[in-house]
């Protein structure tokens, strides 16, 4: 070192001190947890991002809260089965969750409050007694269809970065429910489609070949080698 007065970052070590404890065999060889290693980065150019760091959701979807035309199937289906257009969606979101189960948390939830209320205006009438039982059902339905299905909406905002459009997912749910289930199976329709495998075309490599040496060639070709009549040269030689 040029200046000998300089902190040096080695530590000496003296006869007096104490024996090191006995290291185990295979303990060097455990990973080493490093909390500073384990940060989300950016997958173009690498950098940490901060743990709140939300992908942005710029992408228009494909088709518009209105189309619900372009798809009949699940224009019907949201029409008339609106929990099983939802529990169809939630399966081709998340692969491990059947289809059956928001299925019936949302023929639960949501038809539950609205034949709740329906059934009591019916059979007792709207009147002070029932009226605040029908409007409890119905504010149980909207406000359970709102939260429930705007999270999946939301899930599959952020799973291909799709913009809030016409509004909040759970805003849109609360305002237009069926026409918000037949956009997103339109979408995820559509998406997994232009994601499915194409056919691999299988290509058999060439055979292998050799090459041979001028003098291979010429030894080859000289036992076999004939005159006009079809005898061999030894054949001429022995007459």
């Amino acid at each position: 070192m040029a200046d000998g007065t300089a902190h040096s970052r080695y530590v000496k070590l003296t006869k007096d001190q104490a024996p090191a404890e006995d290291i185990k065999p295979g303990e060097l060889n455990q990973p080493i947890e490093v909390p500073q290693l384990n940060v989300h980065r950016c997958h173009e150019c690498g950098q940490p991002l901060p743990e709140s760091y939300q992908p942005p959701g710029d992408e228009p979807w494909t088709t518009g809260i209105f189309g619900c035309a372009e798809d009949r199937e699940s224009c019907l289906t949201g029409l008339f089965c609106p929990c099983v257009l939802f529990g169809r969606n939630v399966e081709s979101l998340r692969d491990d969750t059947p289809w059956n189960r928001p299925c019936i948390c949302h023929a639960v939830c949501i038809e539950g409050g609205m034949a709740l209320a329906a059934l009591t205006a019916i059979f007792h009438g709207v009147d002070p007694r029932t009226s605040f039982l029908i409007c409890e059902g119905l504010l149980f339905s909207w406000w359970m269809c709102g939260v429930y299905t705007g999270l999946v909406r939301q899930s599959l905002q952020k799973k291909y970065h799709l913009q809030n459009s016409p509004c909040d997912p759970c805003l849109t749910h609360c305002c237009l429910h069926w026409c918000a289930l037949c956009q997103e199976h339109r979408e995820m329709k559509g998406r997994l489609s232009d994601n499915a495998v194409m056919p691999m075309t299988v290509v058999n490599p060439p055979q292998v070949q050799q090459m041979k040496s001028a003098d291979d060639n010429q030894d080859s070709a000289s036992p076999s080698s004939t005159n006009n009549n079809g005898h061999t040269d030894m054949e001429m030689q022995a007459l």
